[in-house]
């Protein structure tokens, strides 16, 4: 009988292995939410860390599966919070979506069921979209086949977080989609966002994703991670190569999965979603699809690595 080997546990990243970790790659792939900052505030000295890997020549992309800003306005945050950043580094799922629809060749119209992050990166590359904020509900839902009219222009769908969800989005939506032709796009499929200081549950755009996706009876290209297509754009811009390329995360099933669909060294912080119960269990578990949730390393918070650094000086 062949024994199961048990993968090990995430490496803590300490002075004994702290030069090795920085000369394993020279660019760095940083998620935002849970690991840079909770909503308007800094996590620690997530700022300081980034900055400092920066002054040691290492390269930085901001990757975010949040949809609901443009690169411009997440620009503005990183700089109101500290973070060295330009436009160019900035990597979102509306950028990624927006991105791809130019590769395809698309010239029709999107209906868009997301915010002014995913219309802004369509502007920026010319293609037409729907209007996005509320759609309320005012007749009975039975009466709606009486009364929608579909756009006949449009010839993809593309959903990401949107608060301002409804039925008649959920059915114009999937209406849409009966067009076999009409392209579903998801920015991402984020079950929630993390936040701190709460006992409530933050619905992600996964949430919507699905109520799509069970509608329409088909699923969607995901743009954001884990999907490779997010690599894809940054590697074909930037020629990143894999294996010098580290991912940090905090949601081990977006981020760091993401990091091994793409073959990136991968560091997963406690200050989001994942916890380190969580990385105890997949350890011990017999799944395989767990194992490959474990990140080759990890840190309490990005900040941790700011007093490590000093070591080298």
């Amino acid at each position: 009988m062949t024994t199961l080997k048990m993968p090990q546990m995430p490496k803590i990243i300490d002075q004994t292995c702290l030069r090795a970790f920085l000369n394993s790659f020279d660019n760095v792939l940083t998620d935002c939410d849970g690991v840079l900052w909770s909503g308007d505030n800094i996590i620690g000295r997530a700022n300081d860390a980034v900055n400092k890997l920066r002054s040691l020549g290492k390269k930085i992309f901001y990757v975010t599966n949040n949809s609901t800003k443009s690169r411009d306005e997440y620009v503005k945050k990183c700089e109101k919070l500290g973070f060295i950043a330009s436009k160019e580094e900035i990597v979102s799922s509306s950028f990624v979506m927006a991105q791809y629809l130019k590769q395809q060749g698309f010239n029709k119209k999107v209906y868009v069921v997301g915010t002014s992050g995913m219309t802004a990166e369509l502007d920026n590359v010319g293609i037409a979209h729907t209007d996005i904020g509320p759609e309320p509900l005012t007749v009975s839902p039975f009466k709606l086949p009486e009364t929608m009219e579909l756009d006949p222009e449009v010839g993809a769908v593309a959903v990401g977080f949107d608060a301002d969800f409804s039925f008649p989005k959920l059915m114009r939506a999937a209406s849409h989609l009966e067009d076999q032709e009409c392209l579903f796009i998801a920015t991402n499929t984020d079950e929630r966002f993390p936040i701190t200081d709460s006992k409530l549950v933050f619905p992600g755009t996964g949430s919507f994703v699905r109520c799509v996706e069970t509608v329409a009876e088909r699923p969607p290209l995901i743009m954001g991670k884990p999907s490779e297509k997010m690599f894809t754009v940054i590697s074909e811009k930037y020629q990143l190569k894999p294996s010098r390329t580290l991912m940090i995360g905090d949601r081990c099933n977006t981020d760091i999965l993401f990091g091994k669909n793409c073959g990136l060294h991968t560091l997963v912080v406690l200050t989001g979603v994942t916890k380190k119960e969580d990385l105890e269990m997949w350890s011990k578990s017999s799944d395989e699809e767990k194992h490959r949730l474990l990140a080759d390393y990890c840190l309490p918070q990005l900040g941790d690595l700011v007093d490590l650094l000093k070591t080298l000086e």
